[in-house]
C-alpha cells in the first residue's frame, strides 16, 4: 500500500518499534514513503532497511521515563518538523491469577501499558494542538474486551488505557486531533515469549489444568503485516473510528461479549431502574 495519491507523506512516532507489531507498523509506513520516528528500549538504524535511512529517526526510549519521553517526542518534532500519527504500541504482558500478583508485578504492568502511553500522549498533544491536526492511535488488546482467567492485570491495564483514551478522544476533538483504539487479536510476535508470569499458587492448579486443556490446540495467529495494512487504512481515513477490531476472532468475540452483557442488563433491568428515584435536594439546616 502506498501513500494515497495527492497527499503529503505522514510523519509517525511509534513506540515499541523494534519488534512485533511496532516494527511492522514502522516498516509499512516507511515502505510507502512516510517518515518515522521509531522508539524502543533498544533500537538503531540497522533494525530497518537502509534504503529508508533518510526518512527514519531511531530513538532509544523507555516509555516509563516521563522526562525521556518528552525529550524523544520533542527531538522527533525538531527532526521532522511535525508529527501526524502517534502510535502507542509499547506494551508488556504479565500472566497469572489476580491473587498471585505481587505489588511490584502489578505496578510494572501498568507502568508500561497505561502510564507509558499517557506520557507519550501528553508529550505529543501540545504539538498536535498547535498544528490543529494529528491522529493518536492506542494499541490495546483482545484482553480489553473482557477479563479472562490469568489475564487479570494485563486486561486491567488495557481497560484503563481504553477508558483514558475515550475521554482523550472527546478532549482532543476540540483541536481537530483524532484518537483511535486498536484491538488486535493474535499475531506472530514475541509478546507471549517475552511475558512475565506470577509464582503459581497450588489452589489454582485445577483451573490451570482446565485452561491448558482449553488452549491445547494453541492459537492461530496472523502475520503482523496484516495488522500494519489495517493501520494504514485507519490513519488514511477522513473519519476514523474510535475503535477498530483486528481479526475475525476478535470481531466475533466482541459481539458475543456485548450480546451477553446486554442480555444480563436486560434481565436485571427492574433492579437497575428501582435503584433510582430523584428527590429534591435537602434544604440546609438553619
Amino acid at each position: 500500500m502506498r501513500t494515497p495519491s495527492g497527499t503529503t507523506p505522514h510523519t509517525w512516532f511509534i513506540t515499541g518499534a523494534s519488534r512485533g507489531l511496532g516494527r511492522a507498523f514502522a516498516e509499512a509506513a516507511l515502505d510507502r514513503g512516510d517518515q518515522v520516528a521509531a522508539a524502543a528500549r533498544t533500537i538503531d538504524r540497522d533494525t530497518f532497511d537502509h534504503q529508508h535511512a533518510d526518512r527514519l529517526l531511531a530513538l532509544p526510549l523507555d516509555v516509563t521515563d516521563r522526562a525521556a519521553v518528552t525529550a524523544a517526542v520533542d527531538t522527533a518534532v525538531e527532526h521532522f518538523g511535525r508529527l501526524d500519527v502517534v502510535v502507542n504500541n509499547a506494551g508488556t504482558m504479565s500472566m497469572g491469577m489476580v491473587e498471585e500478583f505481587t505489588e511490584t508485578q502489578a505496578r510494572a504492568q501498568f507502568e508500561v501499558n497505561l502510564f507509558g502511553a499517557l506520557w507519550v500522549t501528553q508529550a505529543a498533544l501540545p504539538h498536535l494542538r498547535a498544528q490543529r491536526s494529528g491522529h493518536i492511535v492506542q494499541i490495546s488488546s483482545i484482553g480489553a474486551l473482557g477479563g479472562f482467567p490469568s489475564t487479570g492485570m494485563y486486561s486491567a491495564s488495557k481497560f484503563a488505557l481504553e477508558g483514558m483514551s475515550e475521554a482523550l478522544a472527546m478532549e482532543a476533538a476540540a483541536f481537530d486531533v483524532k484518537v483511535s483504539i486498536v484491538q488486535p487479536g493474535g499475531y506472530w510476535t514475541d509478546l507471549y515469549t517475552a511475558m512475565t508470569t506470577t509464582t503459581p499458587m497450588a489452589a489454582y492448579a485445577p483451573l490451570r489444568t482446565e485452561l491448558e486443556r482449553q488452549w491445547a490446540d494453541g492459537s492461530i495467529d496472523s502475520e503482523p503485516r496484516l495488522a500494519a495494512r489495517a493501520l494504514l487504512h485507519l490513519v488514511d481515513s477522513d473519519d476514523p473510528p474510535l475503535r477498530l477490531l483486528l481479526g475475525s476472532m476478535v470481531y466475533d468475540l466482541a459481539f458475543d461479549i456485548t450480546r451477553r452483557r446486554m442480555d444480563t442488563w436486560a434481565g436485571w433491568e427492574q433492579v437497575s431502574r428501582s435503584a433510582e428515584h430523584a428527590v429534591p435536594a435537602t434544604a440546609p439546616a438553619q
